[in-house]
């Protein structure tokens, strides 16, 4: 792969304590990510933040969350990204999910 390259950024914002079956919904999207061989994916925790409910999650001990925002970073090409979004369908526990246009400028070995 000679460098840039033109690929897609999804984010999958869920909470912390989201499950699917027995497992946390970040591992599930994480492993089924792996498991289509997509080029890459990063789990998030958040320390701090709110969505569309408009609960603040925090870290902080006075108000200690055990619903902390996590978000799933995963990048490939476009083709590999849309392939991979009807797997999404039919989860329950997913927030806000993001898109975008990403240039990788240089990639680990």
């Amino acid at each position: 792969m000679s460098l840039p390259v033109e690929a897609m950024l999804l984010r999958i914002f869920v909470g912390e304590q989201a499950k699917s079956g027995h497992r946390p919904l970040y591992e599930v999207l994480v492993m089924k990510a792996r498991e289509m061989h997509l080029a890459g994916a990063t789990v998030l925790r958040g320390p701090f933040g709110f969505g569309h409910s408009g609960h603040v999650h925090s870290a902080k001990i006075l108000d200690l969350s055990e619903d902390l925002p996590m978000v799933i970073e995963i990048v490939d090409t476009k083709d590999k990204i849309d392939a991979f979004l009807p797997v999404l369908d039919p989860m329950t526990g997913i927030g806000l999910v993001t898109l975008e246009k990403v240039r990788i400028l240089r990639r680990g070995p």
